[in-house]
């Protein structure tokens, strides 16, 4: 059976007739932020205090966009007669994000945690090669960082927390017996005088 002439132009006046209808779904994006997940995966941010160069990050990552470079240096022993340490010291430490596929494998195996990831996604540039972003703007993105989870009320202490209460409440429970020793033997010698 033939199409009725026509009947293309009906439809398609029929769409858009019901589309103009419905309420809009534009974001209007560069006037209002988005309202992001807690755990949106922007940038990497970078702790400095916390990286040892221990290059787990650039030896995993499957796009070789981490760089990093480093110095020993060599720091004076603790307690006299001790013998002296040398560690590494960070001099770059860069990403190139037109590299980077946002796997977050770096933040995984960082043993450190030395790497966090950003809600921050707003770094476009106009220039491939200023997408290497080094320590400095790194470290700027730590500040966007949310904060962790709060503990669930439920949940069982961690295995760490839970060793050093127990290790403080000994050692506060000790110092209290030597209190009360050292008070009862303070006071027969009063008693004498």
């Amino acid at each position: 059976m033939p199409p009725i002439p026509g009947s293309g132009l009906a439809k398609g006046l029929a769409v858009t007739l019901r589309t103009m209808t419905k309420k809009t779904v534009t974001e209007q994006y560069p006037d209002v932020q988005p309202d992001l997940p807690p755990r949106t995966r922007g940038v990497i941010g970078l702790f400095e205090e916390n990286c040892t160069v221990c290059m787990l990050c650039a030896r995993e990552c499957p796009d070789w966009c981490i760089y990093i470079d480093s110095h020993k240096e060599t720091v004076p022993p603790a307690a006299p007669g001790g013998r002296e340490r040398s560690r590494n010291v960070l001099d770059r430490f860069a990403i190139d994000f037109s590299l980077c596929m946002y796997c977050g494998i770096c933040i995984e195996v960082c043993p450190f945690d030395a790497l966090f990831w950003s809600p921050e996604f707003e770094y476009a540039e106009t220039d491939i090669r200023e997408l290497t972003h080094e320590r400095d703007k790194l470290r700027e993105w730590m500040w966007t960082v949310p904060a962790p989870p709060a503990l669930d009320p439920a949940a069982e202490e961690p295995k760490e927390l839970a060793a050093a209460r127990k290790a403080a409440e000994k050692l506060a429970a000790q110092q209290q017996a030597e209190q009360a020793e050292a008070s009862e033997q303070a006071e027969p010698g009063e008693g004498q005088a």
